[in-house]
């Protein structure tokens, strides 16, 4: 029996995982730091109409997604610039009415099933080639883009009025961070799901921001991180016929809490060299 890196559908996820990681990465430690975690899981899940119709009108469920998912991004970012809502709030609100349109749309219209599940689960082990070319394409606008904007990005993370008082006025940065992180979304929703979005988005960057405070080495380390996670993940899948996105969900929280105790345990010993 061939080990589990030799098969080739085994090496077109791990391909699939170091694209993925490139965009999954940078974009992570925007998300943390902007507060955007929320928005994160919420786009990918929000995605939910376009893949019904997609399944229901037999076209790409890739387009259908892009197309929820973008929308899903102009509606939070124009709800929360009028000054109606928060990112969160407004995020919200966009999410239970594209679920809500979802439901409808798959129990009432269209009767969609497996496939729409595949997606919202991810099947990491059945990528093909449009789906690594989409992960590369999302990788390098993440780094074009961020190289661009990164600085308004971080002024606005720190105090968004200061950042207006500076000039920093436009909405389209933020609005092109919004786009960025739901096409990030959307790339990863056939290797892990659109419910499991996070644990490339997310945990990664939240755990090395517990141990980096540099922008540029927290990136780097970030993409790092979701690399590893994800290759781990892949073989334990392989090695135990575990769904690969829920495990390599697993090893993020895992690797997250350890760093986290980690952590406290060693502010405990340094509050108590202090004191002594």
């Amino acid at each position: 029996m061939p080990a589990p890196f030799d098969l080739p559908f085994v090496q077109r996820a791990v391909v699939e995982i170091a694209l993925l990681a490139v965009g999954s990465g940078i974009l992570g430690t925007w998300i943390v730091l902007r507060g955007l975690s929320f928005y994160a899981h919420a786009v990918g899940t929000a995605a939910f109409p376009g893949l019904v119709l997609a399944d229901g009108l037999g076209f790409s469920p890739l387009l259908g997604a892009l197309a929820t998912a973008g929308i899903v991004a102009i509606g939070v970012a124009a709800i929360a610039n009028r000054g109606r809502a928060e990112y969160d709030s407004a995020t919200a609100l966009v999410l239970v009415g594209a679920l809500a349109a979802g439901v409808i749309l798959a129990s009432d219209v269209f009767h969609s099933q497996g496939s729409v599940e595949r997606l919202l689960f991810g099947s990491l082990l059945l990528i093909d080639r449009t789906d690594q070319l989409v992960a590369a394409a999302v990788g390098v606008a993440v780094v074009i883009v961020s190289a661009v904007l990164g600085r308004r990005w971080l002024a606005a993370g720190f105090d968004r009025d200061s950042a207006r008082a500076l000039g920093a006025r436009s909405p389209l940065p933020d609005l092109l961070l919004l786009a960025l992180v739901a096409a990030s979304a959307v790339a990863a929703l056939d290797a892990i799901g659109a419910l499991l979005s996070t644990a490339l988005l997310v945990v990664p960057a939240a755990t090395t921001r517990l141990l980096i405070d540099r922008l540029r080495t927290w990136q780097l380390a970030t993409v790092a991180l979701v690399m590893v996670e994800g290759i781990i993940g892949l073989w334990l899948s392989v090695q135990t016929n575990a769904p690969p996105g829920a495990t390599i969900a697993v090893v993020g929280g895992a690797v997250f809490a350890l760093v986290a105790l980690g952590r406290a345990g060693r502010t405990r010993l340094i509050a108590r060299g202090v004191t002594a």
